[in-house]
């Protein structure tokens, strides 16, 4: 039996949470990620980055919903992010 690390939407927004996102329960990956997206300061950019890298080298399998909301979102507001 294989057990696999899955990040669904849930777990992400944890994750943002933890990070000093306020987002509220029960968000979707798509709302979370525009919701964090806007108005990003240098500081969270940075803590930003170093999730969406661990996430993505990781050994955990996103969920399809947080690897789109991720890519369509979060990637292109870290590139325009000072």
């Amino acid at each position: 039996m294989m057990i696999a690390d899955l990040i669904d939407q849930d777990d992400f927004r944890d994750r943002l949470v933890s990070l000093g996102f306020e987002l509220p329960p029960g968000i979707s990956a798509e709302d979370a990620c525009q919701r964090v997206a806007t108005g990003m300061c240098a500081d969270r950019a940075r803590v930003l980055r170093k999730m969406i890298e661990d996430l993505l080298s990781g050994s955990a399998t996103l969920l399809p919903a947080v690897r789109e909301a991720i890519n369509r979102d979060l990637l292109p507001a870290l590139l325009t992010a000072r």
